[in-house]
């Protein structure tokens, strides 16, 4: 068993996620710690994959991995963790790594942490639960363990570089794959595009209903900002999905970023977390979005929005 890391890297449309880079500095600066490298793993073509500032990159390029297959990357996976031997394996929180993470654990039987916001020296990992309102530290047993993390944990420009990828054919046969690749659908284009707005008014579970929305479009249209929402806005049907911020939705960076009944889940943070001004408004005094907003309010979004709206 090494001291090793492997970072299993994710890329979509020729671009690596952002937690990708951010798992690679972590794991930088851990195998420092611990005497051993940080490899980068980058399965499937289309992308350039000398960006990492790991000790060396493995590019796994192959027909059957030029779309994500969960039972491909997987066999991929398995065989280069049954090679190297390393002492952790990180995969990003999200859709990707979910399939992935523990599917992997099962399979050589080692644990397996999600939500992981930290890892220490000591192999202390701090995991989220509750959408952030607690954190667990665990410590894994055994030589190996997995560690499932959350984007927007670590910096980005640790992970980012320019080490020289080693590409290779897949080390397992693809040929017989149950799991076929049949369609990649992305969300359509609607009537507004929420990822180039300056200023953006965002609700979430708190505003109640449907009806209620006029009130944050009033709202919007007063600052001359766009409305757009989390994830179980959309679910509910009171937005369209092309004005869900998040993992399962799109990622923003506008320069003012107020929240309506947001608490904060980490699905949502990973879409809006580089916002230059974060303002939130929940009546949970320990809803997590208060420890990334600039500025909060614990109070009833209804009444401050009716505030502001006397003010405008």
């Amino acid at each position: 068993m090494s001291n090793d890391i492997l970072v299993i890297t994710e890329h979509m449309d020729g671009k690596f996620s952002d937690v990708s880079f951010e798992m690679v500095g972590k794991a930088k600066e851990l195998a420092n710690a611990w005497g051993g490298q940080s490899i980068a793993v980058v399965v499937g073509g289309g992308v350039s994959s000398n960006v990492f500032a790991s000790d060396s990159t493995i590019h796994v390029d192959d027909a059957a991995l030029s779309n994500f297959n969960p039972e491909a990357y997987g066999k991929v996976i398995e065989a280069l963790v049954k090679e190297k031997s390393p002492k952790v394996v990180m995969f990003g929180w999200t859709a990707t790594g979910m399939d992935l993470a523990a599917w992997l654990s099962a399979k050589l039987g080692v644990p397996c942490a999600a939500y992981v916001k930290n890892i220490g020296a000591d192999m202390t990992m701090s995991c989220q639960a509750y959408g952030g309102k607690m954190s667990a530290d665990v410590s894994p047993e055994g030589d190996m363990a997995i560690a499932a993390c959350l984007a927007g944990s670590f910096p980005v420009e640790a992970g980012q570089g320019s080490t020289a990828a080693t590409t290779m054919a897949s080390p397992v046969d693809l040929g017989s794959l149950k799991v076929k690749f049949v369609e990649a659908i992305k969300p359509a284009g609607g009537d507004v595009d929420i990822t180039s707005q300056v200023k953006l008014v965002s609700i979430g579970r708190g505003i109640g209903g449907k009806e209620n929305v006029e009130l944050a479009e009033e709202l919007a249209g007063k600052i001359g900002a766009t409305v757009s929402c989390s994830r179980p806005v959309v679910d509910a049907g009171w937005l369209p999905r092309t004005r869900q911020v998040g993992k399962s939705g799109l990622k923003v960076k506008p320069k003012l970023y107020l929240m309506l009944g947001i608490s904060g889940a980490p699905e949502h943070l990973e879409g809006m977390k580089s916002a230059e001004l974060i303002i939130a408004v929940n009546t949970d005094k320990k809803a997590p979005i208060f420890n990334v907003a600039h500025y909060g309010a614990t109070a009833d979004l209804f009444e401050v929005a009716e505030a502001m709206l006397e003010l405008l």
